[in-house]
């Protein structure tokens, strides 16, 4: 099969790398034709993926018009991107295509609260196209998955014979991929742990220990589950890989970009000093508006989240945080 990639950040060469390996002829688009060109002279992301050989089945590009004729379609775009990307390849497909679009877009739109399979519907109707959706989620650091580490991730859609389908058309050796219907819990466990993972990154910072390094992930989990059901999710999925999986992953792991953020916050370091200091995206920067804005919408209480907002937008110092949460009013733990 022939399968497209949108976005060719870490994530997004990781993924074609791995569909490429699984035996498709793969499209990675680039938004600019420098790294496209780049890709194509020397055959690796050297700023994103430096470490990783692309295969000879992998074609770079600048054009989206080039991916027009895949099936499947893999979006791995920063979330405040996303629409107006898609808005533009859809503009670009044939009145009679019917492609498949899986977002590995692990964030909100923070104006609209729109999650990313919202983002195509609403764009695809814009445009008159016939478009299906899944998201994929789960733990998968894409330098790891790259390498060919083992990883196993979760493939969503609301047709669970298309989630099947695309949960056979993905896999490989060294990628295991489970199917699910639960595309809103898929999409906001995705979300919502990347702010968890930054106030991970702010205890280790501040030296606290296991103890609360436990607590916080068991609470994190909580009220991501919270967001999840009110939302219309199922809860047993925040039980899986794209819950409590994803979250350990980006919570502990040294690869992750949103824990490094909050141990450089936990350091003393302004947000603005770390974000000019790398191209690498930490999505929970604004995925922590959405995520506050979407829980109060619902009237759901997220006070890990609220805290990270505090700190990342509104200049509260982060060895502060630790001392609100353990003051708040005591409750039962089976509240939801």
């Amino acid at each position: 099969m022939k399968i497209g990639v949108i976005g060719a950040g870490s994530y997004g060469t990781a993924l074609a790398v791995q569909a490429a390996r699984a035996g498709h002829d793969v499209m990675l688009w680039a938004r600019r034709a420098e790294l496209a060109d780049d890709l194509l002279a020397r055959r690796c992301n050297r700023i994103y993926l430096p470490d990783c050989e692309l295969p000879s089945a992998l074609q770079p590009t600048a054009e989206l018009a080039d991916l027009v004729d895949c099936p499947v379609l893999l979006g791995a775009i920063p979330s405040h991107g996303f629409r107006a990307v898609i808005s533009q390849f859809l503009g670009l497909l044939p009145s009679d295509a019917q492609p498949v679009i899986v977002s590995a877009t692990k964030g909100i739109e923070t104006e609209t609260l729109a999650r990313m399979s919202e983002v195509v519907f609403e764009e695809a109707v814009a445009a008159q196209r016939d478009v299906r959706f899944a998201v994929l989620g789960g733990p998968s650091f894409a330098a790891e998955l790259a390498a060919g580490m083992p990883t196993a991730a979760v493939i969503a859609a609301t047709d669970a014979k298309l989630a099947a389908f695309l949960r056979d058309t993905l896999s490989g050796s060294n990628l295991r991929l489970y199917s699910s219907t639960d595309v809103t819990g898929v999409e906001l466990g995705g979300t919502s742990k990347n702010v968890i993972a930054i106030a991970a990154g702010v205890v280790a910072g501040l030296g606290l220990g296991s103890n609360t390094s436990a607590v916080l992930l068991t609470r994190g989990l909580h009220e991501i589950t919270r967001l999840v059901r009110a939302c219309g999710g199922r809860p047993r999925t925040m039980a899986g890989l794209a819950g409590m999986g994803d979250l350990v992953l980006t919570c502990t792991g040294g690869l992750s970009r949103n824990r490094q953020l909050g141990e450089k916050l936990a350091a003393g370091q302004t947000l603005e000093s770390i974000s000019g200091s790398t191209t690498m995206v930490a999505e929970g920067v604004r995925n922590s508006i959405a995520v506050a804005r979407l829980a109060e919408r619902h009237g759901v209480e997220m006070p890990i989240t609220e805290q990270m907002v505090e700190v990342l937008h509104r200049g509260k110092p982060a060895n502060r945080v630790i001392d609100d949460l353990m003051n708040r009013e005591l409750k039962s733990e089976a509240e939801l």
